[in-house]
């Protein structure tokens, strides 16, 4: 995929658009992007589950969008499979800010902004929303629990936190509209302030312990506390949280592994924020 297949794929699709900048950015595993003009956004799949997750987005999330306090990517037009691209393809408006995961959340208001926006999301889902591939916990952390200590510190500490979480009694209201992929490169951040989501993909139904893992992933040292008392919850759901976000932490320390090894997809400085992660879980 290069500029000129987006700027052909324009011509034949949407030919109002193709007087547009086409600036090409880092992307996600899934899809490769490009901006359009000062306000748009181009996504194109580039593996074999992408597509289906862009037709999901396209169908949820321009009516969640409507509601939500923070600008999201909201899709705008969906392109055909054609000969020249074999699979649909996405337009989506621009969020504006810097990832988190290359400028990290540092402000304390973070924490109202984040509970705000969840709290708006997290909603009654219909019968007919994408069911949750994470509705429930994992119980197995990347590389093993006998192996954590080769990869990180308090390895005791992180195993509790998560077999708590599993000792928990499961979500038992309504499936709730989430998030579903909560980490430091799927929120943009301005002046060290949560300023937008992006990544909504894979927006689905399940148990909101999901997304309220966030609270230790995204926000700095000491936020939790605070994100809790205005986002109200129940304690069984926050140790489910906790355990959603230990895994989330050893997945950004697997990826940053993985990128000190120089192995495709790594990401070598999302090593340490993780770690950070599994700080702020085992110091609570």
């Amino acid at each position: 995929m290069d500029d000129e297949l987006v700027r052909t794929l324009l011509k034949e699709q949407f030919p109002d658009l193709v007087e547009l900048e086409l600036r090409e950015v880092d992307g996600g595993w899934g899809n490769q992007m490009w901006r359009l003009g000062d306000d748009l956004a181009i996504r194109m799949p580039r593996h074999e589950d992408a597509p289906d997750l862009l037709t999901r987005e396209h169908r949820w999330v321009p009516e969640l969008a409507a509601r939500l306090p923070l600008p999201v990517p909201t899709p705008l037009r969906l392109a055909e499979p054609s000969d020249r691209f074999p699979c649909p393809w996405l337009i989506t408006t621009w969020v504006p800010g810097e990832a988190a995961d290359r400028s990290p959340i540092s402000t304390a208001r973070s924490a109202d902004v984040l509970a705000g926006f969840l709290q708006a999301l997290h909603t009654e889902a219909p019968a007919d929303a994408p069911v949750s591939v994470r509705s429930s916990l994992p119980r197995s952390l990347p590389w093993g629990f006998d192996n954590l200590p080769e990869y990180v510190d308090h390895a005791d500490d992180i195993r509790a936190v998560v077999q708590d979480a599993l000792a928990a009694p499961p979500w038992d209201g309504v499936p709730l509209w989430l998030h579903g992929d909560l980490h430091p490169a799927n929120v943009v951040v301005a002046d060290g302030t949560l300023a937008g989501v992006i990544d909504l993909e894979e927006v689905c139904a399940g148990d909101p312990a999901n997304d309220l893992a966030a609270a230790w992933i995204l926000l700095p040292d000491g936020a939790a506390d605070r994100f809790f008392q205005l986002y109200e919850t129940d304690q069984a759901t926050v140790r489910r949280a906790r355990g959603w976000a230990v895994h989330r932490a050893m997945f950004l320390v697997a990826m940053g592994i993985n990128g000190d090894q120089g192995l495709p997809g790594g990401k070598a400085h999302w090593g340490p924020i993780g770690r950070a992660a599994l700080a702020r879980l085992t110091a609570a």
